[in-house]
């Protein structure tokens, strides 16, 4: 197993939620990040934040390791979920608050209800 696929194996199974990301939660570098980061930021979501941007091994290892070409990318539980757009779809759906709860994941459920009462 390759350094980069070794870390991020670590990372995301060591970690409730994990967003791989262009930037940071308090500052991401790209519009798809950006909403990714501030929908679990908004419902409270405790997540661990890596900037792909900061390690090239990474930016191109994760997409590797998921087998998916796009960033964000969110994990949950050790598991793959999605990029910007399923997890922008899950949210509206109601399925990531599902997702969260049957993963014992703490969650905002009121601002997870104000997010589709704004986009309804």
């Amino acid at each position: 197993m390759s350094d980069a696929k070794t870390r991020i194996d670590d990372t995301v199974k060591a970690n409730d939620v994990v967003l791989y990301m262009k930037g940071t939660k308090m500052a991401p570098q790209c519009g798809f990040s950006q909403r990714v980061a501030g929908v679990l930021n908004y419902m409270q979501v405790d997540f661990t934040d890596v900037n792909v941007l900061a390690d090239e091994e990474i930016r191109q290892g994760i997409k590797d390791y998921s087998d998916w070409p796009t960033i964000p990318q969110l994990y949950v539980k050790g598991e793959f979920v999605g990029g910007c757009d399923i997890i922008t779809e899950m949210t509206l759906s109601g399925e990531l608050d599902a997702l969260f709860a049957e993963s014992g994941v703490t969650f905002d459920k009121d601002a997870a209800d104000k997010i589709r009462e704004a986009n309804g």
